[in-house]
Formats: C-alpha cells, sequence, structure tokens
C-alpha cells in the first residue's frame, strides 16, 4: 500500500450571497404571456427576461374600516392611491339626481366571490349597504314626506306632517310647492321599504384600489 495522505481540515461553510437570496425572495407579478403554454399545449422557450413594464402589484383588497389610503408612484411619474380601508364614500341617487356622502354600513353581495362578501372586501361593482338617513333628509325638504315613516299617507303620519309642519312654519307659497312636487313624484316600492329600514342598497362603481375612493 502507498502512503497515507494527512487528514485536511474540512472547508468552512459557504456564505449564502445576500443578493442572490433577495433575488429568490422578490419574484415579482409579471403580466407577460412568455410562462404560458401554447395553445396547443406545448411549453415556450423563454428567450427574454422580465420587463418593467410587465410588471403586476399585489391586490388592494380594501376592508371596511377608518380610512387608509397609500400613494403608489406609477409608469411615468403618475401615482395611484390604495385604499386599504374605507368606510365611507359618495353615493348618487341617479333618478333624484342627489348625491351625498354617507357610510358604508356592510357588503351584501359580490359576482366574484362569496369570500369577498365574507371578508367585507370592498370592489367595483360590490353590492353595499349605505345609511338612508341622509338621503331621508333631502328628501323630506325637497317633497316634504318623511320615508321612514311606516304606513300609507293619511292617517296618524298625515297629521304627524300637519303637526311638524306647525312646527316649522312654513310659507303658504312653500306649502303648496311641495305639495305639487309630491304629486308629481313617484317612488319604487322596494326603494321605499329600505328606507324605512334605514339601510339601502348601492353599487360600487370606483375601483378603490386604483382612486382610493368608494364612490357608487
Amino acid at each position: 500500500q502507498g502512503p497515507i495522505s494527512p487528514s485536511r481540515p474540512a472547508p468552512p461553510p459557504r456564505k449564502q450571497n445576500n443578493t442572490t437570496k433577495n433575488r429568490a425572495a422578490a419574484m415579482g407579478i409579471s403580466r407577460d404571456s412568455r410562462h404560458k403554454h401554447r395553445k396547443t399545449g406545448g411549453r415556450r422557450n423563454i428567450h427574454q427576461k422580465k420587463r418593467k413594464f410587465e410588471m403586476g402589484r399585489p391586490a388592494a383588497l380594501c376592508k371596511m374600516g377608518s380610512k387608509r389610503v397609500r400613494p403608489v408612484r406609477c409608469r411615468g411619474g403618475n401615482m395611484k392611491y390604495r385604499a386599504l380601508r374605507i368606510d365611507a364614500g359618495n353615493f348618487a341617487w341617479g333618478s333624484e339626481n342627489c348625491a351625498k356622502k354617507v357610510r358604508i354600513l356592510d357588503v351584501v353581495y359580490n359576482a366574484t366571490s362569496n369570500e369577498l362578501v365574507r371578508t367585507k372586501t370592498l370592489t367595483k361593482n360590490s353590492i353595499v349597504q349605505i345609511d338612508a338617513q341622509p338621503y331621508k333628509q333631502w328628501y323630506l325638504k325637497k317633497y316634504g314626506v318623511d320615508l321612514g315613516k311606516k304606513g300609507k299617507k293619511g292617517g296618524k303620519d298625515a297629521k304627524d306632517g300637519k303637526e311638524a309642519e306647525e312646527q316649522e312654519k312654513k310659507s303658504r307659497h312653500v306649502i303648496f310647492k311641495l305639495k305639487a312636487r309630491e304629486a308629481k313624484q313617484k317612488l319604487d316600492p322596494a326603494v321605499e321599504e329600505q328606507f324605512q329600514s334605514g339601510r339601502l342598497l348601492a353599487a360600487v362603481s370606483s375601483r378603490p384600489g386604483q382612486c382610493g375612493r368608494c364612490d357608487g
């Protein structure tokens, strides 16, 4: 047998390069289609790296709560406003040409997923419940009708209305003007029922994760 070689000390453990570690952790969301399969099912050969203009960002998933909006700097120096929490918004009553800033009380329906209803996530076209009080006050001022009271016109409600009118001391001209408006006005029974419960259903038309508002 040959001579025995002296034992070498074990090499020190290799340090992990932090830059490679960070690169692995920060894999961006990409909106390209190079990573997808072909229509026939085959795999594509990736011939170029990800590009900045194909970048995507995580979803905002705006929840109900005290207002929390974060600015995001975008391509071209433009700004987006990412609403993370929001509790109020401007909601328009289209047929009456009336818009009010009101509190959002609950998320009732979302066509995308019931998960978004369970977590009370606000997205575009979410169906939400909003506070009816500002619209009640506006309707009372314009038509002289209190929408919160149950029952048809006449009876106790009519008496209460007269008492309220006497307390406010409206002029004869104003009373006739309100009556003329009320005669022409027709309110959907479903909407009237919602007013009696104190909560109205509304659809969100803005994009909270993009503009930082929840309007509808």
